[in-house]
């Protein structure tokens, strides 16, 4: 499993619609978003998860980020 992770808005949402946000951070240890999916979510991000604005677009628009399944998750 990776020590890092890239979160996105639907899995914060659905993590913290079911009280079990802190998963991320039990499963992951360090959890990184970008401030657009800071803004979408619409609360205040728990303190552990570091947001990271992107400084090369060009680079993460070649990037195949692979999504968190909330599902793959909460099977844990």
């Amino acid at each position: 499993m990776p020590d890092v992770v890239v979160a996105d808005t639907s899995c914060l949402i659905a993590l913290s619609n079911i009280q079990e946000i802190d998963l991320l951070r039990e499963l992951y240890g360090r959890v990184i978003t970008t401030p657009e999916v800071a803004n979408e979510y619409g609360e205040q991000l728990p303190n552990w998860i570091n947001v990271t604005a992107v400084i090369d677009q060009q680079k993460q628009q070649n990037w195949n980020f692979k999504s968190i399944k909330v599902r793959r998750v909460l099977s844990r």
